[in-house]
């Protein structure tokens, strides 16, 4: 199991703004191109519109192709690259990064994190902007979780890998530097982060 603390510790803005204000999208599709191949992403508007809008902001506005997958985060102990988390964005670069987008639990949207799920990485609730993550198996415990104690909002799931989940594996796979990262996210980050192309599909 990836910590969840791993995840919060992760790719947001470190104080909340206001939400990113757009109407709701629907249901959308995005491809995010590497030159390790392709994913092709199923975003969910009808029921995370924020979170949605947001990334599409970033993908229209061009900002997403400035991005890289720059982290892979396994299970300890893991030999299999069929499990865990691969994550991407802008690392917080201030050229390029947007507003915070408000936060869209999974007790309101109904969207799992079970295998193939895209949802953001954050800080506190509200602070999400560009840095996102993809699973690789099912991870319920990034769900929102109400009878939890302290922050238990979970993270904003909006949408699923429809085709492309051997390229995430193969991100899975990729080499990590030892050295790289801080805290939590030591040893996770890869030896050569991978650029990003996003477009609608």
């Amino acid at each position: 199991m990836i910590r969840r603390r791993d995840l919060l510790a992760a790719a947001a803005a470190t104080t909340a703004g206001p939400a990113f204000a757009a109407g709701a999208p629907g249901v959308v599709r995005v491809k995010l191109s590497t030159r390790l191949g392709e994913i092709l992403l199923e975003l969910r508007g009808d029921k995370a519109p924020a979170t949605t809008a947001n990334f599409l902001r970033y993908v229209d506005e061009r900002r997403m192709d400035k991005a890289v997958f720059y982290r892979r985060s396994l299970p300890p102990g893991a030999e299999a690259f069929d499990y865990g988390v691969i994550q991407g964005g802008l690392q917080n670069n201030p050229a390029w990064v947007l507003p915070p987008v408000r936060h869209e639990p999974t007790s309101r949207t109904g969207l799992k994190h079970k295998d193939g799920a895209i949802s953001m990485g954050r800080r506190a609730p509200g602070t999400a902007t560009s840095d996102f993550f993809i699973c690789a198996g099912e991870q319920a415990y990034l769900d929102a979780d109400p009878a939890a104690k302290g922050d238990n909002l979970g993270f904003a799931c909006f949408g699923y890998v429809i085709e492309g989940m051997e390229t995430v594996h193969k991100i899975l796979a990729q080499p990590v530097s030892p050295t790289a990262g801080v805290g939590a996210m030591k040893g996770e980050m890869l030896r050569s982060p991978l650029p990003i192309t996003a477009r609608r599909a």
